[in-house]
């Protein structure tokens, strides 16, 4: 994973968690929500680049 997907990653993950407290906060239950599943969002993101990176590993490992 490039150093730039984590960085994007993670502001999204920070954006989710600054929806989520505003929500929480003002009693907004939707703002919450959706902070939540920015949140989300980003964790699946992370899985999926980390999952990528794995399975190169497996294919350099087979080609050489």
């Amino acid at each position: 994973m490039s150093a730039t997907d984590k960085i994007k990653n993670r502001a999204q993950a920070a954006k989710g968690k600054v929806k989520q407290a505003v929500g929480a906060a003002s009693g907004r239950r939707g703002t919450e929500a959706r902070g939540r599943r920015t949140q989300v969002g980003a964790d699946l993101k992370n899985a999926g680049e980390q999952a990528k990176d794995t399975g190169r590993k497996v294919k350099d490992a087979f080609d050489h």
